[in-house]
């Protein structure tokens, strides 16, 4: 199963693909696509959207996995962030792409078995479980990977479940 991993943003949105064999993930590509500050946000939206179409003529993914937002405090960022994920979904949508969502906390549990798991130890897990020489960077990148390996460790239950006949 090849899996698109996207940590939505409007400046920096992080991508990764993985390819999912049984319980064996294989980094195929990643990276992030980046906008500039002084660009009007519409056009920032449409160099997105186009990015990420680009991204999945090319590498074919079968499911998305998008995590979804988190925000304390931050109104106008939520909702800036929020119509760059708006984005990456009608992309991933448009392209008949399945998407799955996750929050934070979920793709920490699911990388390191703790929901409140800090930054760095999902990051580390990220570079042993794609046996990577280093963490990705931008963070958003390795923010993708980690909602692509989530969701490559959630089809993996819901095999099992189908399996058992649950």
């Amino acid at each position: 199963m090849r899996i698109l991993g996207i940590d939505p943003g409007y400046a920096i949105l992080g991508y990764g693909i993985i390819e999912k064999k049984g319980n064996n993930f294989k980094p195929v590509a990643y990276g992030a696509v980046t906008t500039d500050k002084d660009t009007p946000m519409p056009d920032r939206l449409k160099h997105l959207y186009n990015s990420l179409m680009d991204i999945i003529t090319e590498y074919e993914p079968e499911v998305a996995s998008i995590e979804e937002l988190f925000f304390n405090s931050n109104a106008k960022t939520a909702i800036l962030v929020g119509q760059a994920r708006g984005v990456a979904l009608l992309a991933c949508s448009n392209s008949g792409i399945d998407i799955a969502e996750y929050t934070p906390l979920q793709i920490k549990q699911a990388l390191v078995g703790y929901g409140r798991a800090e930054k760095k130890q999902v990051q580390m897990m990220v570079k042993t479980i794609l046996n990577l020489d280093e963490i990705p960077k931008p963070d958003d990148t390795a923010d993708a990977l980690a909602a692509a390996v989530c969701h490559g460790h959630a089809a993996n239950t819901n095999e099992k479940l189908k399996a058992l006949g649950l």
